[in-house]
């Protein structure tokens, strides 16, 4: 019992002294973000199985692994009240050749996949970070913020993905620099468990390593949490990612935009847009620069619509299946490409079929927007929907790097002024 209770003052120390440094890495990495907005993307782990393979090696290929400030890989499995892997043919056990991995050679030894081509990844970008996108079912999540069951999943996501134990004989500790969380979504009566769900995440995250970054993917607007304290998430958060996209789908009877920077008056179904969602996160307590705005590289369709208003706002049958950006672009040669002044965004319209999407230039308005707003920065989902150029990407980029160059600049002379 004497050893006990020595142990406990012990761990109640450490909590203690974890609670001050996380005060002080939560400042820094405000500061961080405000010098320098955030190019965040999600890596999709079933590129694997795609046509043509979405891989690791497409991020050096495209330029994109040095424009990247984060990647979040999509993702780790909750379920049964602990983490584990989600797809171990992708994650660990795929063998990658010569011709398919980053470093040009064929994968070895026990630790393969997905993971290893991060880490190889990681060594030739040194500055890059790497998050593992933590996703399930919302019962599961809800499950698991119990009082009852939280210390115990925290700790499994913990062991798993940060202290690296993803498979019997396969430990690689320090590939992940933290944790994205994406529950969706909290119903009624579970937002004190989302809080403290995110705590438990903050406070095991500090005490096995500090500064190791924490993660929460949101949906558009505030209303799809209902009784969650968005001010004390952002408190222990050091980002808060916007999913500034579905405003409109196949979902709806009505054709729209998917992701509209402003609000248009002309859209019947009232969706909303990126500046009320952003607008909503801050009035909810959301510090600007923790915010992250969401860029969709995926379009959505419907077809047998009507040849009224170049087929925007109008009835069809929704297409039940996203498409990436590079499906968009093959259409154009038979279609008309429309943009809507209000809302910077494109789409597609060849008399029938109707498809939204964001393209270089709704991004530059958008990431434009980002950086005028002083946002933490922006994020992409996902990264294989772009084309083998990276053409989305680098839209992003340029403006990302450029405006806040610039704002910083003009920032500058204010200062000086005063």
């Amino acid at each position: 019992m004497k050893k006990l209770a020595v142990k406990t003052l012990m761990v109640v120390l450490f909590l203690a002294c974890g609670g001050i440094l996380s005060k002080g890495l939560e400042a820094q990495s405000v500061t961080r973000q405000q010098d320098q907005p955030l190019l965040v993307g999600y890596f999709p782990q079933w590129g694997i199985d795609n046509e043509p393979q979405y891989l690791v090696k497409n991020l050096v290929m495209s330029g994109s692994a040095r424009m990247l400030d984060q990647i979040n890989y999509s993702q780790g499995a909750v379920s049964a009240g602990h983490c584990s892997i989600a797809y171990p043919k992708a994650d660990t056990d795929f063998t990658f050749t010569a011709e398919t991995s980053v470093d040009g050679t064929t994968d070895v030894g026990v630790f393969r996949g997905n993971f290893h081509q991060l880490e190889e990844l990681k060594r030739a970008n040194p500055r890059l970070k790497i998050l593992i996108s933590l996703e399930g079912k919302a019962s599961s999540f809800a499950e698991d913020a119990l009082p009852q069951n939280r210390y115990v999943f925290v700790a499994s996501c913990v062991d798993t993905f940060l202290r690296g134990r993803f498979a019997p004989g396969v430990v690689k500790p320090g590939l992940f620099d933290g944790i994205d969380v994406d529950w969706e979504f909290p119903e009624k009566g579970e937002g004190a468990n989302y809080v403290a769900l995110m705590k438990e995440f903050r406070r095991q995250m500090d005490l096995y390593k500090p500064g190791l970054l924490l993660s929460v993917a949101i949906g558009a607007t505030p209303a799809m949490y209902p009784d969650v304290d968005m001010e004390a998430v952002s408190e222990v958060a050091d980002q808060v990612a916007v999913m500034n996209y579905d405003y409109a789908g196949p979902w709806s009877k009505t054709t729209g935009i998917i992701a509209p920077l402003y609000e248009d008056d002309a859209d019947p179904t009232a969706p909303g847009s990126v500046e009320k969602s952003i607008s909503a996160y801050e009035d909810a307590g959301v510090p600007e620069n923790k915010l992250l705005m969401g860029l969709p590289f995926y379009a959505y369709g419907w077809k047998e619509v009507p040849a009224v208003n170049h087929g925007l706002y109008q009835q069809g049958r929704g297409i039940h299946s996203d498409k990436p950006y590079s499906f968009v672009q093959e259409k154009i040669a038979t279609s008309t490409l429309y943009r809507d002044e209000r809302t910077k965004s494109p789409w597609l319209f060849d008399g029938d079929t109707f498809w939204t999407f964001d393209d270089p230039v709704s991004i530059h308005f958008k990431v434009n927007y980002a950086v005028q707003e002083q946002l933490g920065g922006v994020m992409i989902w996902e990264l294989s929907g772009d084309l083998p150029d990276a053409t989305l990407l680098t839209a992003a980029y340029r403006e990302l790097r450029g405006s806040a160059k610039n704002q910083t600049a003009s920032d500058d002379i204010e200062d000086t002024e005063e």
